[in-house]
């Protein structure tokens, strides 16, 4: 019964996560006005490379031996469900496709290059910054 109760918990804490994370990316590309049908969906950029850097970070300082260690369920909340609702993989290849299908190929080539290379080079930049802050930790 127990084990069924933490799967519950866990459910739960990513369902509010995604609907929080959701919810941030929505006022994210409200504020940059880049929803579908823009000339280049840099709102879904922001987002997609931000969400990156963010979770690259709490990789490392949320883990168990982190310098801010959550529990499998807080841990889940934010990556799984924070990181996972504010970023959008469907909606990049949604915009991708628009931007193909409306003749602007530069863009979207632009748009795939700069998504994926600037989300790689984000999450690695922040698993370096989670690192840093670890070390911060046993220096104290």
């Amino acid at each position: 019964m127990e084990k069924r109760a933490a799967s519950m918990r866990m459910a739960i804490s990513v369902a509010l996560g995604s609907g929080l994370g959701g919810t941030c990316r929505v006022a994210v590309e409200t504020m940059l006005g880049s929803f579908s049908g823009a000339m280049f969906p840099y709102g879904t950029l922001a987002v997609n490379v931000l969400g990156s850097f963010v979770i690259g970070v709490a990789a490392i300082v949320a883990a168990p031996e982190g310098r801010l260690f959550a529990g499998p369920t807080v841990r889940q909340f934010f990556m799984a469900g924070f990181c996972g609702g504010f970023t959008t993989f469907s909606f990049f290849s949604l915009e991708t496709m628009e931007l193909i299908t409306t003749g602007r190929f530069p863009a979207a080539f632009l748009y795939v290059v700069l998504t994926l290379s600037l989300a790689m080079l984000a999450v690695w930049l922040g698993y370096l910054a989670g690192l840093r802050a670890n070390g911060l930790r046993k220096a104290q």
